[in-house]
């Protein structure tokens, strides 16, 4: 069986879309139509479909998919497991949020490197739906998201509990942020809880979709924006971003996503160190919302969105 094949099939499963699956996998809409057709003719059976709304599965395409993702799987599991370098046990996959790396992921694969010596790591990056996806396909066995999505064989576990706040690049800014706000876009409840409570400010002509990278964008240009209070406080100490003023924050937690075929040691180490690296930072979140009750005459921030 051909793994391009299979993969070409999950995408357009996941996606419901031809097009879609073809821009996720970096290949023209008549190469996904043309493995589409060629699993279709080994199987014998029509796996999709198609219409102008999309591609859906037909029965036989959904009691395939199953089968799909489990040769998948399979597959990555040998892959990884001839990788492991000599002088290693074992293996384990990573991924994380870009924005995650450096002050989580990266203590992580420090930590673990001490504790266990004879395991080997592979780190990858992304944003959620390419991390997910390659949970599901059991190219990385864990990841660290900030919005997860589970699917069948996964489990999540809160691991850090973090909240956005407003900062500017100059000092004593308030909300009258025309012309100098940029819209950091962190997912759906974040713009709904956003538009309630900052109607002003919900389309300010600038919009960033990448995340806590837009502290060094803003730190260099006189712009403010939401950005989490673990990522934000070196800015802060540095002088070089400052806290606004009666602004409403945003609990925005950070997961760990594991597949549940991963190795139950290996889990529990990570787990564990993951533990110890968030109580350190969450002192580190303490210490901005100090700053910030101190801004608001000795008061915490109000949510951002509708309280009821």
């Amino acid at each position: 069986m051909d793994i391009t094949l299979l993969r070409t099939f999950l995408a357009v499963s996941a996606t419901g879309s031809f097009a879609d699956a073809s821009h996720r996998l970096f290949v023209t809409q008549s190469a996904v139509s043309l493995r589409i057709q060629k699993l279709e003719a080994d199987l014998g059976h029509v796996l999709f479909t198609r219409s102008k709304a999309g591609a859906a599965l037909t029965p036989q395409g959904r009691e395939f998919e199953q089968y799909a993702l489990s040769i998948v799987r399979i597959w990555e599991e040998a892959r990884q497991q001839i990788a492991i370098p000599e002088g290693y046990t074992q293996s384990l996959n990573l991924g994380a949020q870009y924005s995650l790396w450096p002050r989580l992921g990266f203590r992580l694969i420090d930590e673990l490197r001490l504790r266990d010596p004879a395991l080997s790591l592979r780190a990858e990056v992304g944003m959620p739906e390419r991390l997910t996806r390659f949970l599901v396909e059991g190219v990385i066995q864990a990841a660290l998201l900030f919005t997860p999505t589970l699917r069948p064989g996964l489990s999540a576990r809160k691991i850090l509990e973090d909240d956005l706040v407003l900062v500017a690049s100059w000092p004593d800014a308030d909300l009258d942020l025309a012309g100098r706000y940029v819209f950091v876009d962190w997912g759906p409840e974040f713009v709904h809880a956003h538009s309630f409570s900052l109607p002003d400010l919900t389309n300010p002509g600038l919009t960033l979709a990448f995340g806590a990278l837009a502290a060094e964008f803003i730190s260099r240009r006189e712009f403010a924006a939401y950005l989490p209070a673990r990522t934000v406080k070196r800015y802060i100490d540095s002088g070089e971003l400052h806290l606004v003023a009666g602004a409403p924050t945003f609990p925005y937690p950070t997961w760990l996503v594991w597949r549940n075929d991963i190795s139950p040691e290996i889990i529990a180490q990570v787990d564990a160190v993951l533990t110890e690296v968030a109580t350190g930072i969450d002192h580190e979140s303490d210490a901005i919302f100090d700053r910030l009750k101190s801004l608001n005459d000795g008061e915490f921030p109000e949510p951002l969105g509708d309280p009821v």
